[in-house]
């Protein structure tokens, strides 16, 4: 059956005093991203308000594609398991010029990796998820049908005036995320705007009930015997849901191609083509224009900006929500530290300048696969069918083809990144740390990432002993606990690992990698390296001025 919302009611909080000491944080928006900083905040011990303008979660697949770094991401807010037992992972996809394949890839992936390289899910089903998680936070208030139209600030808080159906109200706040969407009224309200490139192509996307012995892989075709002219993608999702995206003509009127009779038209024709002979229903459809598009800064004041009210990336490669739900999990454990105390508020800009260099990462690859996907202009349109026509006989140009699937992006040029003097093998500082699992000295299997948990963690290819020294003297500049892992020996607190992870990661014997709660790798110090150099630049980067 296909997911249909739940409707939410609104609940009056507008009697609350106005004299009532400022919130530490209230989130606008409850789409997945804003649900994921609320979780992350909770999680880490901080009270959160979120105000959503709308009655319910979305409707309609939208973002379909998590990455397993996504998952990660869900893993640390307490919605990864049953996320990740709901959706269909894949690793593999195939591209078509007419009717001859192109193109086959498999993403990295072995029996060493925790997760598969993607997962398919409806965003409406994954936002159920994180709202039941949301329901059942005490940390947490979200509040339905109150759509903000105002936002002033000063420099120590953010009052926000939202419509309700009981009358206008407003809160105050020591900090604002702003998660509400590409139409952000924060953004509104503060008058800032997306700067970037706005593609001419347009794409009717539909989900279908259709039973189907295709496997779960992305499809892709262009210029089909079905529809030829068009590109076509395919999608499967839980449940026997199918996304079906295909491109529409330049000058076609958009209302035009999102009647009923003419999306049936087209997928009718596709999947007679395939060989169909199963019945299928249209359950939702909508359509998209690309984008890239961002803020100049995602820091404006106390009012952090995240997911599409900060940036917008074209749907091809799938980076939309995967970065939005890393903007997410950077942005969460830096709040909560800073309005805890125990880092200053200039961490805040240091997250917010990784997040926009992170979109500008996205970008780079996705305008590659837009423009493939896209054609801009008859020369561009011209280019990629000779592409497509010389790869069916010089297989070396299909690397031309690759539609450049989501990965994390990196913080190595953030000024909390610490780089070593030594060239280092495996992550390099500003990378994400890979997530293998290791058998610990107890013969228990793991992944990295639940070993080191949702702090700082140092990893240490040395004895027992001698890493925890090393976290002793970090963990006094560091923000919450720090979770030591040691590739041998015994001692108290510390947690044993055996070799493997040390070898995945590239360790040599006496090596350190210093590790954030978001799994960025923060430093790496070689065996013989001081860790001086390393305190004095936490020192000055990271810890709050009162606490120095």
């Amino acid at each position: 059956m296909y997911f249909q919302p739940n409707r939410h009611d609104f609940v009056d909080f507008t009697s609350s005093s106005a004299d009532a000491a400022p919130e530490d944080v209230v989130v606008v928006g409850a789409g997945p991203v804003g649900l994921a900083v609320a979780l992350g905040l909770a999680r880490r011990g901080v009270e959160v308000t979120v105000l959503e303008a709308g009655d319910s979660v979305s409707h309609g697949s939208r973002a379909i594609c998590l990455s397993r770094h996504s998952l990660e991401v869900l893993d640390r807010i307490g919605v990864g398991e049953r996320l990740g037992s709901v959706a269909l992972p894949w690793s593999t996809g195939r591209s078509h010029y007419r009717d001859t394949e192109v193109l086959s890839f498999d993403m990295p992936y072995d029996r060493n990796d925790v997760r598969a390289p993607m997962f398919n899910i409806s965003q409406s089903v994954a936002e159920q998820i994180m709202l039941d998680a949301v329901e059942a936070e005490p940390r947490i208030r979200l509040f339905w049908r109150s759509e903000v139209t105002e936002v002033t600030q000063d420099d120590a808080e953010v009052t926000v005036q939202a419509t309700t159906p009981a009358g206008p109200w407003g809160l105050r706040a020591r900090h604002v995320v702003a998660c509400d969407g590409a139409r952000s009224g924060v953004r509104k309200a503060l008058g800032v705007h997306l700067e970037g490139t706005s593609y001419e192509g347009r794409y009717v996307i539909a989900d279908i009930h259709w039973k189907s012995g295709l496997p779960t892989e992305r499809q892709a075709w262009f210029d089909p015997p079905s529809n030829p002219g068009q590109t076509i993608l395919l999608h499967r999702q839980p449940d026997d849901i199918w996304r079906i995206d295909y491109q529409i003509e330049a000058g076609e009127d958009a209302e035009e191609a999102l009647r009923e009779e003419n999306i049936r038209a087209v997928i009718t024709r596709h999947l007679a083509w395939l060989g169909n002979d199963e019945p299928w229903t249209l359950e939702w459809s909508s359509i998209y224009r690309a984008h890239s598009r961002a803020l100049d800064s995602f820091l404006h004041g106390r009012v952090l900006f995240a997911g599409d009210a900060a940036h917008l990336v074209p749907i091809f490669g799938v980076r939309g929500l995967n970065s939005g739900l890393e903007d997410a999990d950077v942005y969460t454990w830096a709040l909560a530290a800073v309005v805890r105390g125990e880092a200053d508020d200039r961490l805040l800009r240091t997250v917010a300048d990784e997040r926009r260099d992170a979109w500008q990462q996205n970008v780079d690859q996705a305008e590659k696969s837009t423009l493939f996907m896209t054609p801009s202009s008859d020369g561009y349109r011209l280019t990629r069918d000779a592409i497509l026509q010389l790869a069916l006989s010089r297989p070396v140009l299909r690397g031309l083809i690759n539609p450049r699937q989501s990965a994390a992006t990196h913080s190595r040029a953030s000024a909390l990144t610490y780089t070593p003097t030594k060239a280092v093998t495996g992550p390099l500082p500003g990378d994400p740390l890979p997530d293998r699992r290791v058998t610990t000295a107890n013969g228990t299997t793991a992944g990295v990432h639940a070993l080191r948990g949702r702090g700082f963690a140092l990893i240490a290819a040395t004895d027992a002993a001698e890493a925890a020294r090393a976290g002793e003297q970090l963990s006094q500049m560091l923000p919450g606990r720090l979770t030591v892992l040691a590739a041998r020996g015994a001692t108290e607190g510390v947690t044993v690992t055996g070799p493997d992870v040390c070898t995945d990661l590239g360790l040599d014997e006496g090596d350190l990698v210093l590790v954030r709660p978001d799994g960025l790798v923060l430093g790496r110090l070689s065996q013989g390296e001081s860790l001086e150099p390393l305190l004095l630049h936490l020192t000055d980067r990271l810890t709050a001025e009162g606490s120095r």
